[in-house]
This record gives C-alpha cells, structure tokens and sequence, in this order.
C-alpha cells in the first residue's frame, strides 16, 4: 500500500478527535510503527543536539511534546491486542511489542539524552520550576534511571537483551491464557441445570445454538460463567469439573505456561540486581507508596491471621450445611460458593438470583452514570457518530453542568471469543493542556456474558460484576477528570498502589440504598445485602492476600533459582492456607503479574482498599453520600491531581490526615477477631 496513506500516521479526524477505527487495517501497524518510531528518534536526536544549555523547556517539555503519533499507535494496537484480538492482530502482537520494546529501551539508554536530563534534574531546585514541573523532571529522571540509563555499556545491552525478552514472554503467557480459555466448553443438556439462573442458562443455550447446538448448553470459562455455575448449580460433579478446568489452564500441554514463568522470574531478578537492587519486588516498590516490600507485607499479614481465623468459621458452618443436606463429603473448593450462596439465603434471606434479576447491564450502567452526575456534575450522551473496534463497543460524549465536553468514554461490556479474561481500564488519549487543552478518551472493557445476539437489557449481573462495572468506571472517572499539564502526569499515571485507590472507591455506591432502590431492588433484598456485607470475607480476603502474598514472595530474593510451582507449595504451606480455598490467581493463568503491570504489586489492591474505606468514610461522616463539598473535594484533590504531587499529599489534602486502617478492617469484618 501507499505508506502515506497509512490511517494510523494521520492525525484523528473523527467527532471530538476519535480515532479512525473504521479505517483501520491490523497491515497498517507494522509499517506505521517502524515510521513513528523513525520520526520519534529525530525529535529525540533534535533535544540532544540543542546547543542551548539544557533547561525545562528544551528538554523535559520537549520530550513530553515527542512521539505524539507513536503514542497514538501504540494506545489503538494494545486497545485491539486486549480487546478484539483478531488472529490478525494475535499474529503482529509479538513483533509489534518487540518494535516498542527496543525502542523504549534506546531511548532510556541514550547518553547524551540522559545527560541533558541529569542536567535539568540536577538544577530543578534553583530554576523557577512549578511544583508540577519539578515533579515531571523527577519523574522524568527516576525513570531513565530505572529503565538503565546509568548502567554502563556492557550492562545496557545485557539490560536492552531482559527487556526485549521479557516483553516477548509476556505477549505469549497471555496469548496462552487466551487460547487455553477459548478451547474448552463444557456442554450440558437441560437435565444438567439444577440450581442455574435463568439468565445462566439463556446464554448458555444461546452459545451453543450459535454453535449449531440446538438444545444444548454451552459453559465456558469465562469468569462469569465460573462465579456463576460454582455458586448456583446443584450438580457437584459438575462444579468440581468447571472448576478443575478453570484452575488447570495453561499448567502443561500445549498452552503450559510454567516454563516461560520461571524465566520470567529469573529475567526480572536479574534486571533488579543490574540497577542495584536486592530483588525485583523491592525494584518495583520503590516508587510505590508503600516504598518497600516489607511495609506491603505488614499490610497483608495485618489482615492475613484475623482472615484466617475468619475463614475457618465460615469453613465449619459450609459443612455443617453439607451435613445438614445428609451428605457425607468433605468441603472442596468447587463447593465453597454453592454452600455460601446458600448461607446468604437462609441466615441473611439474601437471594443472588432474585439480586441478579434486577441488575441490568444497562440500568447498572446507567446507573453509574447518574453517581458520576450526582458526584461530579457530569453528564453521558451516547454518540453513535463515532467509530468504535466493534458494535457491542458504545461510545458517550462526557458533558460538564454547563454542556462543555470532558472527554469521551467508550464501554465495551459483553464477552466475546477475541478479548482476554477480566475487566479494565485504558486510555485513547490522555487529558493534557501542554499546548492546549487535549480532550482525553478513556475506555472500559468487560467480559459479562450475554444471549446472542448481544443485548445489554437481557444481561443481568451478578452484585460482584456489577461492583466491577462501578470499579473500572472509577479509574474511567480518574482519567476523565485529571487537570494537570503534562501528559506523563495524567490521569491514572500515578503509583501502582494509588491506582486503585479511585476505582476500589467507587465501589461503594452500588451497594448503597440509594442506587440498589433506584435499580428496583426491593427494601428487604437491600436490607439482606447490608446484613450480608461482611459475611464470606474470611474466604475472599484470603483469596485477594494469598495472591498478593505469593506474588512478593515469587519476586523476593528467597524465590532466586527456585521451581516456582515447588516455591508456590511450599509458600502455601508455611502460611498454612487452606487447601479448601486455594488461591484466585494460580499462577499459569495469573495475568496480572505475567501479562499486566502488577508484578510485585498485587498487594496494592488492599493498600488501595485502606485509602478507598478511610476516604468513604469521609461522605458518611458528611452525612449524604452524595455531598457536594465533599464530592467536591474528593474530584480536585484526588482525581484531577494524577500524579502532579506524591499520592499521599493528594490523599492528605482530602482527608486532612494520613490514611487510617480501621475502617477497612471494619468494612472487611475482621476488626474484632
């Protein structure tokens, strides 16, 4: 094709700046990367020859100015590689993440790029800098530091090999866990559903009808289908084969991920200790909040015992209900969720089903929309103007009080064969003012299981997937609302364990009286959900922290040269978990940290949850979830700041304190224990 005519170099035309999806071709990213990047290096080699003295605007402005069209292609591919990843785009995505990978590792160990840094850097105290400028430049210069821009030469290249190895390995484990959840289907005939929800089985039947399988019932392993099918169906045999399928991904045959995990672990080691650090959990965790590794695990041990002790209640009262049911068998993990859905039924009255029946995709949807209107002045419009990657993927112009546009959001809820498992948040287009105001465009990804054709009235969500919906739209809220400069300072670009702080927060108005009796849920059902709030968070801390808790331990120096699957066992054991609970995240399919930006960092979303719990109480304080001056507070102080100041000035500044950890041990229970 004509290179010129490339979509992917031109700047977005679309309605507000959208992209050009519709124009798109996965031919085009390939050659349109190799031209960016060819264009990125002579903005960067023009920052190195200025014959100025280095200084903010020549330097640190200059390089946030460059690589605007390389950033543009990079967001729309990884946007598509997670998304819709078509066997086209699964085809380049390896040479796509080697191209980006081995460029970001030239640009952190160019010389004289770095001097002219180290330049600015060193005089950042005595050059009239902003508050946010200095920041920048600290941001800037730690982070050619930690990408090994002061290694020496044999070390950088031993260094660029890690990088451009690790990026390979991470686009094959998720590849696997991909393909490994794509190839399995568990079919089942009508006399298979006991105990399955309607909604269940309509998407079920509607999959294998798609299949040609008329009459049939088709469950995959999705986590929907998963959460559903364990907590509901009365068939256990059938539980415990989901359930064995679900946990076995990727762990041997021809998706087997260990392989790639131990070198991984072995690679990140040895990139840790390149730039002088012990291990790689206390590479990452320098530029946390929490600082050090020994300070996340204080956090997690502080709920690990309490969780225990929590747990193993919650264990004896399943089994007592099994025995009540004249069963002889022992609690598994398959049964977990199916006898405690049945606690919540009798001791709470508290009826997932008769929940689900009133949540609505589009109503919980549109109910977060209206928080994000009551909160914070906003408005959502749908545009159908616009051009998206795919029909189930909506878009909706954000509107302020007085009609001018925030930004755009563009949801993409229902499951489909080309996204990968979970939930997430990313961004188009970041917000930034460097040379204007740049309008950013957020976007959200689900995997909630509907009845062909996809339809968003006939999806009904369980509480949990709802939570979900109202999390990932907190981190849509964090992008939407930065205020800051600098794009590298925008939005959700802040600490790893500040991340989630927004997204964890936002959680707490789906579950509030207000919203669940907007949704039609009867007084009573709500009252049951209330009651019911603490009840399993023996099990479901334990599942979060055993994650968290391997994860720092994987990445500490005592995991070095270990089997990783023997280190797992051997950790499980001298932590004594319980084998009935097993852990969420088995490593073979543990995306976050092998395919995602949570290595040694998994622990942040009970760091976030300490932050989410103290800054909520905030509003119940006030009186009024709902209260203006402190949704007022809460959106200039927290989320217009992105990474502007340290998160715990942000945090300080809306609380009036540090952080207190009694109101999540409160939400979660297990104050008392």
């Amino acid at each position: 094709m004509n290179e010129t005519a490339n979509p992917l170099l031109a700047a977005w035309d679309g309605p507000l700046g959208s992209p050009p999806f519709d124009a798109i071709l996965p031919e085009d990213f390939i050659s349109a990367c190799k031209q960016a990047i060819a264009s990125h290096d002579e903005e960067l080699a023009a920052i190195v020859t200025c014959t100025a003295p280095a200084n903010f605007d020549d330097v640190i402005a200059a390089l946030e100015r460059s690589g605007a069209t390389l950033a543009r292609i990079r967001r729309l591919f990884w946007t598509l590689a997670s998304a819709q990843a078509t066997p086209a785009i699964r085809a380049i995505e390896g040479e796509m993440s080697a191209l980006l990978s081995s460029h970001g590792t030239a640009i952190s160990h160019d010389a004289a790029l770095f001097s002219r840094i180290a330049a600015v850097y060193a005089d950042r105290g005595s050059a009239g800098l902003t508050a946010e400028q200095k920041r920048l430049v600290e941001n800037t210069y730690a982070s050619f530091v930690r990408g090994g821009a002061a290694l020496a030469e044999g070390a950088k290249a031993r260094f660029a090999d890690i990088d451009a190895r690790l990026a390979e390995l991470s686009v094959m484990f998720g590849q696997n866990v991909l393909a490994a959840t794509n190839a399995w289907t568990l079919s089942l005939g009508e006399e298979d559903l006991a105990g399955l929800p309607q909604s269940l089985r309509d998407a079920a039947a509607a999959r294998a009808l798609a299949a040609g399988e008329a009459g049939q019932y088709y469950f995959t392993l999705d986590r929907t289908d998963y959460e559903g099918f364990l907590a509901f169906s009365a068939r256990r045999d059938l539980r415990e084969r989901l359930w064995r399928a679900f946990t076995s991904r990727c762990d041997g045959g021809g998706y087997d991920n260990w392989p790639g995990i131990a070198e991984t672990l072995a690679l990140r080691h040895e990139r840790a200790q390149l730039l002088g650090y012990p291990d790689y959990a206390a590479y990452q965790l320098d530029d946390s909040m929490a600082k050090t590794p020994d300070a996340a695990l204080a956090l997690l041990m502080q709920l690990w015992e309490p969780a225990k002790v929590r747990a193993a209640e919650e264990a004896a009262e399943l089994q007592r209900f099994i025995e009540a049911d004249e069963e002889t068998f022992a609690l598994a993990p398959w049964d977990w969720r199916f006898y405690a859905e049945r606690v919540r039924r009798d001791r709470f009255a508290l009826d997932g089903a008769a929940i689900q029946q009133h949540l609505r995709l589009d109503r919980v949807r549109s109910a977060a929309f209206e928080v994000a209107g009551r909160l914070y002045g906003l408005h959502f419009a749908r545009r159908e103007d616009i051009a998206t990657y795919h029909p189930d993927a909506w878009v909706w112009e954000v509107l302020r009080e007085d009609g001018s546009t925030v930004g755009l959001l563009l949801t993409d809820y229902l499951a489909r064969p080309e996204k990968h498992g979970g939930a997430w948040m990313g961004s188009l287009r970041v917000q930034e003012k460097l040379d204007g105001p740049i309008l950013p465009i957020a976007y959200l990804v689900a995997n909630f299981a509907s009845a062909p054709p996809p339809d968003t009235a006939a999806t009904r969500l369980s509480l949990d997937e709802a939570r979900t919906l109202f999390h990932e739209f907190g981190h849509a809220l964090h992008g939407l609302l930065s205020d800051v400069t600098y794009p590298s300072l925008s939005g959700t670009a802040v600490a790893r364990d500040f991340v989630e702080f927004p997204s964890k927060f936002m959680e707490n108005w789906i579950i509030s009286r207000e919203v669940l009796g907007s949704l039609g849920v009867a007084p009573q059902l709500i009252d049951a959900i209330r009651r019911a709030e603490t009840y399993g968070q023996g099990f479901a801390t334990l599942e979060l922290v055993s994650c968290a808790l391997i994860d720092l331990a994987l990445h500490s120096d005592s995991a070095r040269g270990a089997d990783p699957e023997q280190f797992v066992e051997a950790e499980l054991e001298r932590l004594s978990m319980p084998g009935v609970i097993g852990l969420r995240h088995r490593l073979p399919y543990f995306t976050h940290v092998f395919d995602g930006g949570y290595a040694s960092a998994y622990y942040s979303y009970l760091w976030s949850e300490v932050l989410d719990a103290d800054a909520f109480a905030a509003f119940v304080e006030a009186g009024d979830l709902f209260d203006p001056a402190t949704a007022s507070r809460f959106k200039a102080e927290v989320l217009a700041q992105g990474d502007k100041r340290d998160p715990m000035e942000s945090f300080v500044a809306f609380r009036g304190r540090r952080p207190d950890g009694g109101p999540l041990m409160q939400a979660r229970g297990l104050a008392n224990v």
